[in-house]
């Protein structure tokens, strides 16, 4: 598949990142593990993927996000958000905001459900999503940016929502592949002629420990290939520690273990996109592409509850979008061609062939006595 040309100034960016990636594979004695060539292709500053100035969402982007397609979506996540901070603290932190459309149209839906909170943060690496953040609100709802900052790390303390719409799959993945030999994590090299490559050595501490507790879980066989979330379950575990009362509830695409680690899936997740073209090169144009993986919801569940939360619930995004209104609010839209309109949105939001099935729903907390809105029928925690 021929992928587009970018242009000399993002070509010359990619060029930079690269040498930045080939000057670590050097310093790092000739081997980069797989989750720091992903984490430095994503997060270099100035020239990582989310880092740089070019635009990652919507059409003119790379991927169309849930919040892009409709306001429909933020204002079914609002029944939710609202409940979950009607059983804790009237505040939200959304984890990584991407161009702020969902902040922007949660908070309006917030606002006319009479339930908006007291501080909204947006927990951003990325200097100028920040900046397009701040344009997205400030455009949709001026009225309401007075009740939203910005975080570059994590709160040392938090109660309320925490809210995160594909936040986990950007985070850097271990590459493992099992073999007779055992467990053999997979990072970068450099071939002769000074391209990217990969290459594998025996994995060591706690990626040897939980690529064997997988094969003995699921099975899995010398040949595998797939990936392992340390950072994910480590981020998932912190909010243990962190929040004191309230709800983590985060949309992703993924499966359970037994579904992520399936014999049939024997060469992993890892996908990336490019100007609406996904495919499986993550070496292709460093910086000017996103490289991902799909979520483990399992392991992140597994984290959560290791950590000290509750696992509230787990469902698919269809059914989570029912269970809080997504219809109602279709019906309730003005006229007839809003309706239509809009129609074909929920459609790619809900339909099993689109992101209705693909994508999950996973609901962590403390101190919430209620049972949760979005999980009322057709909850899947016994999948976990």
């Amino acid at each position: 598949m021929a992928l587009p040309l970018p242009s000399p100034d993002a070509q010359a960016a990619s060029d930079a990142l690269s040498d930045q990636l080939r000057a670590a594979i050097r310093e790092a004695g000739g081997w980069l593990s797989f989750a720091r060539f992903m984490e430095l292709a994503l997060y270099a500053p100035r020239l990582g993927y989310y880092a740089g100035g070019a635009h990652k969402f919507g059409a003119a982007g790379d991927f169309v996000t849930a919040p892009e397609l409709t306001p429909l979506f933020a204002q079914a996540v609002a029944v939710q958000v609202a409940q979950g901070m009607a059983g804790s603290a009237p505040q939200v932190l959304e984890a990584g905001g991407g161009s702020g459309r969902l902040a922007a149209d949660l908070l309006l839906a917030l606002e006319a459900r009479g339930a908006l909170p007291d501080t909204y943060a947006i927990l951003e690496v990325s200097g100028e999503l920040a900046a397009r953040q701040r344009d997205t609100i400030a455009a949709a709802a001026p009225h309401l940016l007075p009740r939203v900052h910005w975080l570059d790390r994590l709160p040392e303390r938090w109660r309320g929502v925490v809210l995160g719409n594909e936040v986990l799959d950007a985070m850097p993945v271990q590459l493992v592949r099992w073999s007779d030999t055992g467990p053999q994590e997979r990072g970068v090299a450099l071939a002769e002629d000074g391209r990217f490559a990969f290459a594998d050595r025996p994995a060591a501490g706690a990626l040897a420990a939980g690529a064997a507790r997988l094969a003995g879980d699921y099975g899995i066989a010398p040949g595998y290939l797939s990936e392992i979330n340390l950072a994910a379950e480590a981020w998932m575990g912190e909010w243990g520690r962190r929040l004191e009362a309230g709800l983590v509830l985060l949309f992703d695409y993924g499966f359970p273990g037994r579904e992520y680690y399936h014999p049939d899936r024997r060469a992993g997740t890892l996908m990336c996109h490019y100007r609406h073209h996904a495919h499986p090169d993550p070496f292709f144009l460093p910086g000017l592409q996103d490289i991902t993986a799909h979520v483990d919801f399992t392991a992140m569940a597994e984290a959560a509850f290791t950590g000290g939360l509750d696992v509230l619930g787990y469902t698919g995004q269809a059914a989570f979008l029912y269970n809080c209104g997504l219809l109602d609010a279709l019906a309730a839209l003005p006229d007839e061609n809003a309706r239509l309109r809009a129609t074909g949105a929920v459609h790619k939001l809900t339909s099993p062939a689109e992101m209705g099935e693909l994508f999950k729903v996973l609901a962590c907390g403390k101190g919430l006595a209620e049972p949760l809105v979005g999980f009322a029928r057709h909850d899947r925690l016994a999948a976990l």
